[in-house]
């Protein structure tokens, strides 16, 4: 019998359908000599510290670092999770070999290799790898069934990135809770959460030390048009006011008008990053709702594999791209058909293959994002609203370079000279996909590129003019928006504008594109930021922690992205992984070693959760002098003063539930999923 084990339900019977495996059982389907079943998502977890030794679990600066001699996995504390694995170890025991169908990347990889460790599978196993989950590609996928061990560096980059993650997460956290903390105030630290918390309040920073100062712009309307100064802004009013003084009343003389045709090519395919950019930029999602999303329509088999970062195809695409195109052509959304006309006009002769597109060198696991061709139906608005990208974006791929005609005139005023640049689209190519409006991956486009027809002009034409000096104030910096913050994390925080640049630096970026959403959730999670209409803002909690955090490992994005590049090479059997893991063993210990030292009595003192701070929250002693001292009934806690400081924080034992009052003791509101952080009401953390 051949077992097949996918990552959840849903796909586990669109595969079993496709092998004709019928039967349905408790837990899995059955027949024609396979049997289907599934997890749902992690089953598995890497241990927690009190796994390994009771003396872990307690809360205490005497036990850091907590570096396992060897790290081990642990099914998660839940009934419906130990049935399921009760099921699977039950078929794998019993299997001639076995398929992997879990989701293909890194995360998917990691999740499935855990679940037979820990049913300790001794027959070979398979792998399917798909980037659709069409029946076409499901059926070509296990017509093509690769041996496991081809993913190997998968695997050990995905446990590598989590053992990294426990390190760095689980000693970090409790080292800074312990020192800085107070009121039992959790203090988070992640590998890369901790550095995207940085970006926003260093950007805030800027912004609130800003110091605006004025300028002043000289520019003058000829034959109503507004020429600028070429010698750029003035910044001293008497210098503007000079200038203005030496043109006033003098002719203005055309010295050269430039005209030179130039093209535009079409916006790349999306990856996951650009495509959650443009959807908070055009529609307000959040990173997290844009992955949910296209994450639907990949299960709808409407989309193709969302968590990639390439924005290329394979060459062996290219033949099935018609296909595609009349699948698009059928499409109809309230009755009316949006891209038959689109589709029509490519009619008639072969696709465009386009380098910028098509590029196999350019595709590791999965390719860019795209429509699969099969017609949606029922989609909800938001559904809707992310396919129309995914599919004007495909359609525009194969349309021409948009055409433009870029005009330059210069023009002087007794030796100051002025410009003014016009465009005028020849043939809208491309651009005819998404009408008038204007797709950049910038946030706003330039000013000397508008699309405007100036009037003609001949050079050595003079006549009258009418100079203006404006006073003008400098502006900060912007505050970050997911769009802008997912731009940042995936060029280490540099600010990038160019899209081959961007792409070049794709591999210092920090997090994966499949992670960055929930990062920036967690952080909203845990209070260190809010949003202020589309505007990311830290909070005073999160300022705190980053000023407080003194070890730039910590919160540098560059060496963040240094640790990503690191993953990326594992993967790609360029770095060791036991390499990467002693180097942030020996990182963790040195982390460990500075903090005990500091001796400046800092802390955090702003609650993580959105409420005012109690008047009668206890003041922290330090730990060494505190330790073996019982505290008297008056400076016992009470229970309201530890809601205030303690419900609502992150759970510092799994770090993703938040923390609940029940009867006698706060506990996890994961509690159901067997995290079993418990404090009772008169119990601080242990020092």
């Amino acid at each position: 019998m051949i077992v097949c084990i996918a990552e959840k339900p849903s796909v586990a019977k669109d595969i079993a359908r496709i092998i004709g495996a019928t039967a349905s059982h408790d837990g899995y389907m059955e027949g024609n000599g396979y049997q289907v079943t599934w997890t749902f998502g992690h089953l598995c977890e890497l241990k927690m510290p009190e796994d390994y030794t009771p003396m872990w679990k307690s809360w205490s600066l005497s036990s850091l670092p907590m570096i396992p001699p060897k790290f081990g996995i642990r099914l998660k504390e839940d009934e419906g999770i130990k049935k399921q694995f009760a099921t699977i170890e039950r078929l794998m025991s019993q299997a001639d070999s076995i398929i992997n169908c879990g989701d293909a990347g890194q995360e998917g990889e990691l999740i499935q290799r855990w679940v037979m460790q820990k049913a300790q599978v001794k027959c070979p196993v398979q792998r399917l790898w798909i980037s659709s989950m069409t029946d076409e590609a499901i059926r070509e996928g296990f017509a093509n069934l690769k041996d496991q061990n081809e993913y190997q560096s998968l695997y050990l980059a995905g446990l590598s990135r989590a053992v990294g993650d426990w390190l760095l997460g689980i000693n970090c956290t409790r080292l800074y809770t312990i020192k800085y903390g107070q009121n039992r105030q959790v203090l988070s630290i992640g590998r890369v959460q901790t550095p995207t918390l940085a970006l926003i309040v260093n950007r805030q920073k800027e912004i609130d030390n800003f110091k605006p100062e004025p300028y002043w712009v000289l520019a003058t309307v000829y034959r109503d048009t507004t020429f600028t100064a070429t010698s750029g802004k003035f910044t001293s009013k008497e210098e503007g006011e000079q200038a203005f003084a030496t043109i006033e009343g003098k002719p203005f003389e055309v010295t050269k008008v430039e005209k030179k045709n130039g093209k535009e090519a079409p916006p790349s395919l999306y990856d996951l990053t650009s495509l959650q950019v443009d959807c908070n930029r055009k529609f307000g999602f959040s990173a997290e709702m844009t992955l949910n999303i296209i994450q639907q329509l990949y299960e709808q088999k409407l989309a193709t594999y969302p968590r990639v970062d390439t924005t290329f195809l394979p060459d062996d695409v290219y033949p099935k791209c018609p296909q595609t195109m009349n699948g698009l052509f059928q499409v109809k959304f309230a009755g009316q058909s949006p891209y038959a006309e689109l589709v029509k006009a490519l009619g008639g002769k072969p696709l465009i293959k386009s380098k910028k597109v098509f590029d196999s060198s350019k595709v590791t696991d999965h390719h860019a994002i795209i429509p699969t061709g099969i017609v949606p139906q029922n989609l909800t608005d938001m559904q809707r609203k992310v396919y129309d990208l995914i599919a004007r974006r495909f359609i525009a791929v194969f349309y021409p370079d948009c055409q433009f005609a870029q005009t330059t005139v210069l023009g002087k005023v007794d030796g100051i000279e002025f410009k003014v640049t016009g465009r005028t689209i020849l043939d809208a190519g491309w651009r005819t996909v998404y009408a008038k409006e204007v797709q950049s991956d910038d946030d706003e486009k330039k000013p000397d590129e508008e699309e405007r027809t100036l009037p003609s002009f001949t050079k050595g034409e003079n006549g009258p003019h009418t100079p203006t000096l404006t006073e003008k104030m400098t502006t900060p910096p912007k505050f970050y928006t997911e769009a802008t913050l997912l731009r940042a994390m995936e060029t280490a925080g540099k600010l990038v504008d160019d899209e081959e640049l961007r792409r070049a630096m794709k591999e210092n970026g920090i997090g994966r594109p499949s992670t960055r959403a929930a990062i920036i959730e967690t952080l909203f999670k845990r209070h260190y930021i809010k949003k202020e209409r589309k505007n990311l803002v830290a909070t005073p909690t999160g300022i705190e922690l980053i000023d407080l955090i003194r070890e730039e490992l910590l919160k540098s994005a560059e060496l963040t992205g240094i640790w990503e590049k690191k993953l990326r090479d594992i993967e790609a059997q360029k770095y060791n992984p036991q390499v990467f893991i002693d180097e942030l063993k020996t990182q963790v210990n040195d982390i460990v070693r500075q903090v005990i030292a500091d001796q400046s009595n800092r802390r955090v003192t702003i609650e993580a959760a959105p409420v005012s701070k109690p008047k009668d929250a206890p003041k922290e002693k330090t730990p060494k002098k505190r330790q073996k001292k019982t505290k008297s009934a008056a400076e016992q806690p009470k229970a309201d003063t530890n809601a205030q400081a303690l419900e609502g924080s992150p759970c510092p034992l799994c770090g993703q539930g938040t923390i609940i009052k029940g009867k006698a003791a706060y506990g996890c509101s994961r509690w159901k999923e067997g995290c079993t952080f418990r404090l009772p009401f008169d119990q601080p953390l242990k020092q």
